[in-house]
């Protein structure tokens, strides 16, 4: 079976929403995209680093979804990267409050031996340097190689930088403000294919409750987000969609455009479990039944009958 790799950071997020917050919790891009990736059964491991402040009660959780937490670098004496923020009423935009680095300051990634040959590796949103280092660490390219990354990182100090990992993936995950600021485009097509050449074959665009926008060529494809009732926490959501569609591509390794389609609606249908709960509560406890009932509404919200006169 193929298998996943996952490069992110593993942190301790203090979560303020409208509907309450929390002390520190299990946080960090990995955990997000590993918990997702782990409803479709596959080999995965991560890599990253925490300090010798970080529960082991932590990698139990992670490692009871049958993710390989071996590569997760303990640095004796030091202190898991921390985050602090506060959602606003809408939910859509958040105040960051603190953070703290560090052992990610000096996070040297190492791919252990078992996943050179991996076939799908997730750069999650690091240092573009240090997502570099991971790709040049792989015997062969990757089969698929899906980029996450902010817009902290297009800012004049690392631009140049981000280009260089940008030109080595085949894919780019990111939101619709951080689309325009990359590509100066307003319009997300334009925007797209602006990002396109700059190397990736795919553009994912993320529009949080809007949905998510697939670019391939000349191809588009559009998968709704499904209306929820209730949001109680959209941290990690981003990162458990990038899971979501790296895991169903690994399952199934089909990398066609047709099969991205999948992936998309897969990504976004765990997306929509995990803002559900704090932190990783939800993705935690998520039971595949439940995935396979908001699959079929995800179906019914999007096929229809048209006729054409």
């Amino acid at each position: 079976m193929s298998k996943l790799l996952i490069v992110g950071s593993v942190a301790f997020d203090a979560i303020e929403t409208p509907f309450g917050k929390t002390d520190k919790i299990l946080g960090g891009a990995a955990p997000y995209i590993a918990l997702s990736a782990s409803n479709f059964n596959i080999p995965s491991a991560i890599v990253s680093v925490v300090g010798e402040d970080f529960p082991k009660d932590y990698f139990k959780t992670l490692e009871a979804k049958n993710i390989d937490t071996s590569a997760i670098e303990i640095v004796e004496g030091g202190k898991t990267f921390f985050w602090s923020g506060k959602y606003h009423n809408d939910l859509n935009s958040r105040d960051t409050l603190e953070t703290q680095l560090n052992v990610l300051a000096d996070f040297q990634p190492v791919v252990p031996e078992n996943y050179k040959d991996a076939e799908i590796v997730v750069l999650g949103n690091l240092n573009p340097l240090v997502q570099l280092s991971v790709l040049e660490q792989f015997k062969e390219k990757p089969k698929l190689a899906i980029l996450d990354t902010m817009n902290f990182w297009m800012e004049d100090a690392f631009i140049n930088d981000l280009h260089k990992v940008i030109s080595k993936v085949d894919v780019i995950t990111i939101n619709d403000e951080e689309a325009r600021q990359l590509s100066g485009e307003y319009s997300l097509v334009k925007a797209a294919r602006a990002i396109e050449k700059m190397g990736p074959k795919y553009v994912v665009i993320k529009k949080g409750e809007h949905g998510a926008l697939l670019f391939h060529k000349d191809q588009i494809f559009f998968a709704p987000a499904l209306p929820l009732e209730e949001v109680f926490d959209p941290t990690g959501a981003g990162d458990t969609f990038a899971g979501g569609f790296a895991g169903y591509l690994t399952k199934t390794g089909n990398l066609s455009f047709e099969n991205m389609k999948n992936a998309i609606i897969h990504a976004s249908n765990l997306a929509s479990f995990c803002v559900e709960k704090f932190g990783t509560e939800r993705m935690e406890n998520l039971e595949r039944d439940e995935v396979q009932k908001r699959l079929k509404q995800f179906k019914e919200l999007t096929q229809f009958e048209i006729e054409l006169s």
